[in-house]
């Protein structure tokens, strides 16, 4: 069978099914396993799928900026479990850098009376958080992001740029096994790498819902990250593309 049309056969599937199998391709179009994952792959450069562990699925919409207001309740339990779980990852006297988002904010609400930590955020409303707490606080500076509350640009670059910490926590927007952490914005993506790179050790703590997705600019690679903390709504051999070394909040 010639190959385009072979891969055609299986877009159509995988339009018609939502997801298919690769054990379930090799025996439709008679080829082997090395046959179908190419074909897969290079559909999936063709961003006419996504590859998942042992087959595909139909590819979904770039995930998008959320304003605050939409996302603060949204799986607040899930970012709960989490946060309480990350606190494990923050050693007396550390100095940390806090990503933006929901989860990180409920992260600091628990770190509220940890005078022995200093904290840099890129977050107003994390910020604002710990106005009257214990930790030391001190914000990147920058241009407030409208509805979502994030400081961006070359104040917070340039901060980011000359400062050196123990631990980045690193929220999500989308986390795909073959793309790596993407964002809405590259200015955002941008601000990510820098803390990435001041950091000595980043985890990425994110809820499940995060996982499978894609959005527009490239943060970093899996590899680069220390280690990820997530809930348990994902299987082992499901998250075993992702990271060697994940750790599963029980929800």
């Amino acid at each position: 069978m010639n190959p385009k049309v072979r891969r055609e056969q299986i877009r159509q599937l995988v339009e018609k099914q939502g997801k298919v199998e690769i054990e379930q391709l090799t025996e439709a179009l008679n080829v082997s396993h090395m046959t179908v994952r190419r074909d897969l792959a290079l559909l999936e450069e063709e961003q006419k799928l996504i590859r998942t562990h042992g087959g595909a699925v139909l590819p979904k919409a770039l995930v998008k900026e959320t304003p605050y207001t939409n996302k603060e309740t949204k799986e607040l339990h899930a970012k709960k479990r989490i946060a309480h779980e990350s606190v494990g990852l923050i050693s007396q006297g550390a100095t940390i850098l806090v990503d933006s988002g929901t989860t990180t904010l409920e992260i600091v609400r628990l770190l509220k009376d940890r005078d022995d930590l200093t904290i840099i955020t890129n977050d107003i409303k994390i910020a604002a958080e710990l106005v009257d707490a214990k930790p030391r606080c001190i914000v990147t500076g920058g241009e407030v992001q409208p509805e979502v509350g994030t400081l961006y640009g070359s104040h917070a670059h340039d901060l980011l740029r000359n400062i050196h910490v123990d631990l980045f926590l690193l929220g999500a927007h989308a986390v795909h096994a073959a793309v790596g952490v993407s964002a809405p914005t590259i200015e955002k993506a941008k601000t990510k790498q820098l803390m990435i790179e001041a950091a000595e050790q980043t985890w990425l703590v994110c809820d499940g819902s995060k996982f499978n997705e894609k959005s527009f600019a490239h943060v970093c690679e899996l590899h680069e990250l220390e280690g990820v903390l997530t809930d348990d709504r994902l299987s082992d051999l499901e998250l075993a593309p992702y990271h060697k070394n994940i750790v599963k909040v029980p929800l």
